[in-house]
């Protein structure tokens, strides 16, 4: 999920041109706090990070727990089949998915353990505890995890996907991330993936802006060997 990033249109209180700003203010910092990681900001270059629009939470998340542990290509065809199913309905809606049994959306490509995750979702939803895409722009970081990992099927991981490329949070450090890991180590020159806790603690020199260090933590996984 990290690389689908797509320069769609913002949220309606999240102006491209602010966020363009904001972006150059985080690599000025990073810059000054972090040599190591101004290093991989040049040899990356210009930040292209945009965040996708969110026009649905529910939907957000239903895609999110429908594309776990598969390739993209064969999450977009299942989730394709699951929005088919309520085509003549008027839509994929979580009161749509509450009227909709597991075994409905098993023959659609889900497993057993995705179509009650998408049914917990719809109950979630229809409940009040996921919130409206007005509330999360409203919400800090924190009060959105707690609230969305209580989701079966929905883990921290998912969420911090969500505040980083859906609701262009500045502040988001996805440590336990593979591909963070993995760029850490290479812009420190470690020989072992760091853990996670180590990550973190470095990462308060970053602070406020951990998302655009992230950013560049994954694409520095693109470049050349000889970059190294």
């Amino acid at each position: 999920m990290a690389g689908r990033i797509i320069e769609a249109g913002l949220a309606k209180n999240f102006k491209a041109t602010e966020f363009g700003a904001e972006i150059e203010k985080a690599l000025k910092a990073l810059k000054k706090a972090d040599k190591q990681l101004a290093q991989v900001i040049k040899n990356v270059g210009a930040c292209t990070l945009k965040p996708d629009d969110i026009q649905s939470p529910f939907m957000a998340l239903a895609e999110s727990i429908v594309y776990q542990q598969l390739s993209g290509k064969a999450a977009a065809t299942i989730f394709g089949r699951v929005k088919a199913l309520f085509a003549e309905s008027g839509g994929m809606t979580a009161e749509e998915i509450l009227t909709t049994s597991v075994q409905t959306l098993r023959s659609a490509g889900c497993s057993n353990a995705k179509a009650l995750a998408l049914i917990d979702l719809a109950e979630k939803t229809v409940s009040g505890v996921v919130p409206t895409v007005e509330r999360l722009h409203t919400m800090p970081d924190d009060e959105i995890i707690e609230r969305l990992v209580s989701i079966r099927g929905v883990g921290k991981w998912t969420v911090e996907m969500m505040l980083i490329f859906r609701l262009g949070r500045m502040d988001v450090m996805p440590a336990t991330d593979y591909g963070i890991r993995k760029g850490f180590a290479l812009t420190y020159g470690l020989a072992d993936l760091p853990a996670p806790k180590e990550i973190l603690a470095h990462s308060e020199i970053w602070k406020p802006y951990r998302t655009v260090a992230s950013w560049y933590l994954w694409r520095c996984l693109e470049l050349p060997a000889e970059a190294w």
